[in-house]
């Protein structure tokens, strides 16, 4: 017997059942394939940013890489690796790393222990938090160039007001932009203030999710502040100091604009940093080939710096 017969020799209940569960299961599948599209729709905006500013870019950059270029920029031949190898044999890239890891070193230790030192000095007040809140995080408001802008006059050899300050406490000027040996350190205290906006307001936030019953109990049993700190502030702290640890990190490698304005790289490529290097071997160079190249190998050790962070320092979360 068929399966139509079959379902002709059913109840008549039975039928209507059925036939009403398939209209009900095609009704579902259709309103779930319209929630779906307009979901895309959605995200069509933001999938067609990505791709025009992201996906293209980092593409084109695969193919730029593998090509020597002209003069004018223009794709010339064809030269499959020989980009990469001319990083290595030049020293380029390895100079690129060093300058960028000791910038790296001076602004995320020193920019994250001041935020978290203000933060914590700022969280118990009762009264007069305000202020103190708003000048901790008045650089956020500020972009890269306008900050870069005020800190270079800071800078400046004979006007500048931290030379200023140390002729009248009797120091003798510091040739802070001119001098290979303060150069890069001028530029991360300038990148230290800068972010410390962004670093305070994500450490307070995270400071007022802690329980106050903790601190009371602690308080119970005799323990002091440096005590409370160590032991209930910094462990439950402790997502969201890796969150700006991880952070600090990647925006310390991709940072340009106050190399740019303050040093250019300069001077003797003391403040090279990696970014600085690819714009310039591109855009003043012309060689978009071994920028391209520079480009990517960036994109590597970012994203592997990352990935060893998620891998090991991230045992020393405490998410509950």
């Amino acid at each position: 017997m068929s399966e139509l017969d079959n379902q002709w020799s059913l109840p008549a209940g039975t039928r209507r059942a059925s036939s009403a569960a398939a209209r009900r299961s095609i009704s579902l599948k259709r309103l779930k394939i319209r929630e779906n599209m307009l979901a895309y729709v959605f995200l069509a905006p933001s999938l067609l940013l990505f791709g025009v500013f992201m996906f293209y870019p980092l593409l084109r950059s695969v193919y730029l890489s593998l090509y020597s270029t002209d003069p004018a920029g223009r794709v010339a031949s064809f030269v499959g690796l020989d980009n990469f190898k001319s990083l290595f044999s030049s020293g380029l890239f390895l100079d690129g790393i060093r300058v960028t890891a000791l910038f790296t070193l001076l602004t995320v230790p020193a920019g994250m222990l001041i935020a978290l030192a203000l933060a914590a000095l700022t969280h118990n007040l009762l009264r007069g938090k305000r202020p103190f809140q708003f000048a901790f995080s008045l650089p956020m408001v500020l972009s890269v160039g306008s900050a870069a802008v005020i800190w270079k006059f800071l800078f400046h050899p004979s006007l500048g007001m931290l030379n200023y300050g140390l002729e009248l406490a009797g120091f003798a000027p510091v040739p802070w932009l001119t001098s290979p040996k303060w150069a890069l350190l001028s530029v991360s205290l300038m990148t230290v203030w800068m972010n410390l906006g962004f670093n305070y307001i994500v450490i307070s936030s995270g400071m007022q999710g802690i329980p106050d019953d903790m601190y009371e109990s602690a308080k119970i049993d005799g323990a002091g502040p440096l005590a409370m700190f160590r032991r209930i502030t910094v462990p439950l702290l402790s997502p969201t100091l890796f969150f700006v640890l991880v952070v600090s990190i990647i925006s310390a490698f991709q940072s340009f604009g106050q190399i740019n304005i303050l040093t250019q790289g300069g001077p003797m490529n003391s403040t090279n940093v990696f970014v600085y290097s690819i714009y310039r071997e591109a855009f003043v160079n012309f060689r978009f080939g071994t920028g391209s190249a520079q480009a990517l190998m960036l994109f590597l050790v970012i994203l592997l710096l990352t990935l060893i962070q998620f891998k090991w320092v991230e045992r020393k979360v405490h998410y509950q």
